[in-house]
Parts: structure tokens; C-alpha cells; sequence
């Protein structure tokens, strides 16, 4: 069958990646297409798949995020008309259930977080399958338009499936000239393109910095997001700060750190499925995945960062990880392909 997908952010090439593979070694034949942002097209780069970038990013404004769509969604069109897909998959993308659905072409969206709520309003209706955690509660998404059998729950997290086959490439250390021996602390910066957070930075992340330039014999690696973000978090001239200027393996680095800091949730759920203790300075409203992770203990919300605190934790934490099927959630995603559950 002829599989498209689309990628709107960083995230997205991670999550996706191995149901892609998986469908490729069934002999599908999967189109990639991107849409430029963050390190979403280097990481596509860095694997070496085939894809077409269409459009690019409008802001972090509801105004310019509807011209970059009104832009891009005719591109989509045109690119996907002729080509006889035969199904679907993003996982937040606003551009890909208007196009399929235009199209005639069956379609499924995933989401993990339940209160961006412009985008979900848009991408369940138009969607033709909505897949997401079971620990979202049904009502929650419902307001969106997806209900079962529309709606399609997964046991645990999509970290726990796309992290099943994964082991930390220790180089990274090297490369960035890190002591496996001394303390690690990752920290991820916010979202802030994202319509939720309306384009602002997290105010607390200079007072994190400082906090954990303190501590003395902790190194920190800040994983921004822009350029924009590694140039004002640079200017800072913080000691044993490093902020790489290209996308480095953050899954490897948090599996190694001994404390992630994120204003993000992918990240904070890696870190959870990774056995890394994690503290979220996430500013937007607190999702349900987030809220079950709190009250397991995998995730602590800041209250002051004065009070962080960083210890060595136990060698190879990571392999204690709980692992899922990746063929599972393929099954869930596209059933046009796999013939359901």
C-alpha cells in the first residue's frame, strides 16, 4: 500500500520513524513530506529517508500559524493529488487531515496532549482515525469531535513503544567532551512557537541555570530549540553550560543524565520511560499523561529552583524501561494497513 506521512516538528521524526520502518520491511511504500522547524528536517536528514519539504513556519500567532497553513495546504494538495494514497499518519500535523480528507484519502491523527486545542478542533474532526493515550479521559476529547470508534486508546506511552528497540550511544558524551563519571544535567527549553505558550520563553529557565551552575560539579546541556534560543541562552556566558548549535541524540543524553529540567513533554516522558529523574517547568496547562506520571512519581512539577536537586543515579537505569510493541501501535494507527488490533 501507499503510505503518507507528514512531519511538522521534532518530535514527530522520532515517534513516527519506527512504524514507518516496520511498514517498509511489510513492502509499503511510504512518502515523507516535512515542513521546516526546529530540527525536524535535520533529524530527517540524519536518517537518510527520502522527503519532500513543503511551506514552513508562521509563528507562534494564531494569525500567522492560518497563513502558513492557508500557504501550505495547497501545496499539500497538489502533492498528494495523482500520487493514489491509500491511507495516512501524522501526529499533530494541522496541514495533513484537511489535505487527505480533500483528497478522499483515509487519515489518522495522534496526539498526546489533549489542550492544544485550535489544532485538535481542526485535526479530529478532519481525521478519519484519532489515536491517543488511554490515560486521557474520554471527555477530554470528545469536545474535539473523537469519540469510539473514531477514537483509538493505547495502553501506556508512545514513548514506551518508539524507545522498545533503544539503546544510548555513549559517543555523545565524547563529542560533546562530557565525563560519563561526573554529574548531567539536560535541560530542554520551551516550546515556544507553539500556539499554547503564544510564543513566550520560560522566564524560571535563567534562574534553573544558575541553580545548576551552583551545584559546582554538575555540567549542563541545553537542548534549544531555535537558533534564536541557542543565541540568547549562549550570550549568558554560564560555566559548564553547553548548548549545541545542531541537533545531538537527546534520547542518549537523557538516558545518561543523572536530571532532566524540560518546559517540554516529549522529553519529560523520555525521561520517565528512561528511568532519568525529571522536573517539568512546562508553562502550559497540565495534560493528563503529565498528571499520571506526577502521581506515579516519575515526574515532579518545579516549585523553586533553589530547591533542585542532582545526584548520580544507578548505571544504566534505562534498561529497566518498560518496553511495548511498535507493531502494536502501527495495528492501532493505520488498520487500512494492518487490518486492526
Amino acid at each position: 500500500m501507499r503510505v503518507w506521512v507528514d512531519f511538522t516538528n521534532t518530535a514527530h521524526v522520532l515517534v513516527l520513524r519506527p512504524l514507518i520502518e516496520l511498514l517498509e520491511h511489510e513492502g509499503h511504500e511510504v512518502t515523507l513530506t516535512a515542513r521546516p522547524l526546529s530540527h525536524t528536517v535535520e533529524l530527517l536528514d540524519e536518517w537518510g529517508h527520502p522527503y519532500t519539504t513543503l511551506g514552513s513556519y508562521g509563528g507562534a500567532t494564531r494569525l500567522g500559524k492560518a497563513r502558513a497553513a492557508a500557504a501550505r495546504l495547497p501545496r499539500m494538495l497538489r502533492f498528494g493529488r495523482g500520487r493514489s494514497f491509500d491511507c495516512a499518519l501524522a501526529h499533530g500535523s494541522t496541514d495533513l487531515p484537511p489535505a487527505a480528507r480533500a483528497l478522499g484519502v483515509p487519515n489518522t491523527t495522534m496526539l498526546d496532549y489533549e489542550w492544544a486545542v485550535l489544532q485538535h478542533n481542526v485535526n479530529c474532526r478532519l481525521a478519519s482515525l484519532v489515536l491517543a493515550p488511554d490515560a486521557i479521559p474520554l471527555d477530554r476529547l470528545a469536545r474535539y469531535g473523537a469519540r469510539p470508534p473514531k477514537l483509538v486508546r493505547y495502553p501506556g506511552l508512545k514513548e514506551e513503544y518508539y524507545l522498545s528497540w533503544f539503546e544510548p550511544d555513549t559517543s555523545v558524551l565524547d563529542r560533546l567532551g562530557l565525563d560519563p563519571a561526573g554529574l548531567l544535567c539536560v535541560v530542554r527549553t520551551a516550546p515556544s512557537y507553539a500556539l499554547y505558550l503564544g510564543g513566550s520563553e520560560n522566564p524560571v529557565l535563567p534562574r534553573v541555570l544558575d541553580r545548576l551552575v551552583e551545584a559546582g560539579d554538575t555540567h549542563t546541556v541545553v537542548l534549544a530549540r531555535n537558533a534564536e534560543q541557542v543565541e540568547a541562552i549562549g550570550s549568558l556566558g554560564l560555566p559548564r553550560v553547553t548548548v549545541p548549535r545542531h541537533a545531538v541524540d537527546g534520547r542518549s543524553l537523557v538516558a545518561m543524565a543523572d536530571l532532566l529540567v524540560s518546559a517540554g513533554g516529549t522529553m519529560n516522558r523520555e525521561a520517565a520511560v528512561l528511568g532519568t529523574p525529571a522536573v517539568s517547568i512546562f508553562e502550559g496547562r497540565l495534560g493528563a499523561v503529565d498528571e499520571m506520571l506526577i502521581a506515579q512519581g516519575r515526574l515532579k512539577l518545579l516549585s523553586d529552583p533553589e530547591r533542585i536537586e542532582i545526584h548520580k543515579k544507578p548505571p544504566e537505569a534505562w534498561r529497566q524501561s518498560v518496553k511495548r510493541d511498535p507493531a502494536q501501535l502501527l495495528r492501532m494507527a493505520l488498520p487500512w494497513v494492518s487490518g486492526g488490533p
